[in-house]
């Protein structure tokens, strides 16, 4: 296992027996009770994470740069198999966002940038896989939708 699931609490009554755990999983998560987890991690592993992620986003810009459309669709299905459902063209968008949104979490170390992408293109994905709910959101608005309020602060002409 990556990780091992322990209350917050344990971290905080047995500090030091809580974080030897480390020398047998990777991560722990602190599960709390009013708040999100927390994760305990080495820092030797955050920099090799860190390392990995940075590798990663610069063999996936050398790889779009050979234009070899064919290795990078089939790579691109074997990562995000979801990635089935969007069109050619926005298959080639989430490519080149990717990219750049990769390099610029490497170099910030934070991976958050790549995994909010990933959630959105996902999210897309399940639209284009449910054709009644593409339907729904692709339709053009029947009617008048009235009157636009005018935003606070500000007058009418």
């Amino acid at each position: 296992m990556s990780y091992e699931d322990v209350p917050f609490s344990e971290l905080l009554h047995h500090p030091a027996a809580t974080a030897r755990r480390l020398d047998a999983v990777r991560a722990l998560r602190l599960r709390r009770r009013d708040a999100g987890d927390l994760a305990l991690i080495r820092a030797d592993q955050l920099e090799q994470d860190s390392t990995v992620v940075d590798f990663t986003a610069r063999l996936l810009a050398g790889l779009i740069r050979t234009e070899n459309i064919a290795a990078l669709g089939q790579a691109l299905l074997d990562a995000l198999p979801w990635s089935v459902f969007l069109p050619e063209d926005d298959v080639e968008a989430m490519l080149g966002e990717l990219v750049d949104t990769a390099r610029g979490a490497a170099a910030l170390e934070n991976l958050a940038p790549i995994a909010l992408l990933l959630a959105q293109w996902r999210h897309s994905a399940e639209i284009y896989a449910d054709p009644a709910l593409h339907a729904l959101l692709t339709r053009e608005p029947e009617g008048d939708l009235g009157a636009v309020p005018v935003p606070e602060g500000e007058t009418a002409e």
